[in-house]
């Protein structure tokens, strides 16, 4: 009888070490997957600026140095999200993909502020569906970066809780990194091209 007691608290201890790894395996691929939703929308994002540029420049030929601007923060962007994909919840890459995206918002900022002084280019039809789109786009962003910081915070906090802490060290899970960015990045562009 205390044989089977033995074994039965052996067992029980077991399924709960194996319980708490599950979810942490679960917690993590639910950041990751979050992740790849900033991903799909910051990719549409840095797809749609080539055509803003594009559309602008016709108009703005001697602002070229602005669209320059524009066309290296992209690329930044891009090669920043590259990164972070590659590993999602890693510090270094999430302060990298911060910095990257809140360039191009810097410079996407200052194409908005000139194309102003152009009338034509306000009233052109591409440019106002390109300014839409990017505009939609940059809610979509805010609303998976919230997911994706409301999956890294339930990852940590399973992997910072005792006896989840226990077991988290014990195979190596290691804290996540939620994507930070300062107030200019959060607020999406402001466009007035009526």
């Amino acid at each position: 009888m205390g044989l089977f007691v033995f074994l039965a608290i052996v067992v029980l201890i077991v399924v709960y070490i194996v319980s708490l790894y599950n979810g942490l395996v679960t917690a993590r691929n639910s950041y990751k997957n979050a992740f790849a939703q900033i991903d799909v929308q910051l990719t549409r994002r840095h797809d749609l600026i080539p055509n803003l540029v594009e559309t602008a420049k016709a108009y703005l030929a001697h602002e070229h140095s602005t669209l320059e601007a524009v066309m290296q923060a992209r690329n930044a962007a891009v090669k920043g999200l590259a990164d972070a994909k590659s590993n999602p919840g890693d510090p270094t890459a999430m302060a990298q993909l911060a910095a990257s995206e809140n360039g191009l918002n810097q410079s996407l900022g200052r194409l908005f502020a000139v194309s102003e002084a152009y009338p034509d280019l306000k009233a052109d039809q591409t440019m106002m569906q390109l300014s839409e789109e990017l505009t939609s786009t940059e809610n979509r962003v805010a609303f998976a970066r919230q997911a994706y910081n409301d999956a890294v915070m339930t990852y940590n906090n399973r992997c910072e809780v005792f006896p989840g802490s226990f077991i988290a060290s014990s195979f190596s899970f290691t804290p996540a990194q939620s994507l930070h960015v300062d107030d200019s990045v959060r607020e999406a562009p402001k466009v007035s091209f009526a």
